[in-house]
């Protein structure tokens, strides 16, 4: 096991954190690839003959490190690549790492039941298709021809496939920064039916993220909504903003434009997610002037709010529909 992927239990609205953590994975290794909002690979080949240890046991390391220097625990997956170790992953809890076993055919049986969604790249279409035809476990699909595959998902994509579903890894760990960006998730108590409570988690995820923008200076072009739902599978959209804004107003409605165009009916929601990317500093930005007063009472405010919240708290002022 060289390759390791770690899924740091950040909570919702910790976005700042991340950095420190990879900074302690970048103690065991220079070779770390950000998975923002909460996860991390890690290449320990290196480490592993520097140390004299074994992945695992450095696995352990990290985690003890985690909840000593951050309060923060982490599942880890190990396998001998990305893709395995990121499989590997969906098994592990924290507190145990879960690794991928040794030996082709060891490999071949540790994906045989799995489903194809588990696969990295294997997005909701692809795993329709895919199960439509009967192919619904990475064992099924290994064994099918290529020819099929490819008939189903294309030329290169059912090449691809095949390959990974028969524990062929030709990925690395490419060591990057974390993206710059914020994020937050409104998860539900139970799986969620109602569009109305949908509608209140999205308005008091952009406002908090609207909070958090001008709280650093920043302002973001893009958003980015995730629906998760009860069966685990989710569905993400990204929506390029008319101008760099840290506004909630305008953020809540772009992210109500995105959910709207989902044409979600009667859909189990288990959690939403915002992000805001592709952040600038605010003074850098520049906006379209308007002569609407309701739009300059709004922003003047959301100025007055967030004096309110800096002196007595995140929550000592949110959007009235909140308030119950």
């Amino acid at each position: 096991m060289t390759i390791l992927c770690v899924r740091f239990q950040l909570p919702p609205t910790d976005g700042a954190s991340l950095p420190g953590l990879l900074g302690l994975l970048e103690d065991f290794t220079p070779v770390v690839e950000a998975l923002p909002p909460d996860g991390a690979l890690a290449d320990l080949r290196g480490a592993e003959r520097y140390f004299g240890r074994g992945a695992l046991e450095l696995a352990s390391v990290i985690r003890v490190r985690a909840l000593a220097h951050h309060g923060i625990d982490c599942a880890i997956g190990a396998g001998p690549g990305p893709m395995l170790a990121r499989v590997a992953l969906r098994d592990a809890r924290p507190g145990v790492t879960c690794a991928v076993p040794e030996g082709p055919d060891a490999i071949a049986e540790f994906l045989a039941d799995k489903p194809v969604a588990a696969l990295p790249g294997v997005g909701a279409a692809t795993a329709r298709t895919l199960c439509e035809y009967g192919l619904d476990t990475l064992g099924l699909v290994a064994a099918a021809p290529l020819s099929t595959l490819q008939r189903l998902v294309g030329a290169k994509a059912g090449r691809e496939l095949r390959e990974k579903a028969n524990g062929i890894d030709r990925g690395r760990v490419v060591p990057n920064a974390v993206s710059r960006s914020l994020a937050t998730e409104r998860p539900f108590t139970r799986d969620e039916l109602d569009p109305d409570r949908h509608r209140r988690a999205l308005l008091s995820a952009a406002d908090e993220l609207g909070a958090r923008l001008r709280a650093l200076g920043k302002v973001c072009r893009t958003l980015t909504l995730t629906v998760r739902y009860a069966d685990r599978s989710s569905m993400t959209r990204s929506r390029t903003l008319k101008e760099p804004t840290a506004h909630s107003a305008a953020l809540t409605k772009v992210a109500y434009g995105m959910y709207e165009a989902l044409g979600l009916q009667r859909a189990r929601v288990r959690a939403l997610a915002l992000r805001a990317e592709g952040l600038d500093p605010a003074e850098q930005a520049s906006y379209q002037l308007t002569f609407d007063p309701l739009d300059e009472k709004a922003r003047r405010l959301e100025e007055v709010a967030d004096r309110a919240r800096a002196k007595f708290g995140p929550h000592a002022v949110k959007p009235g529909s909140l308030a119950a």
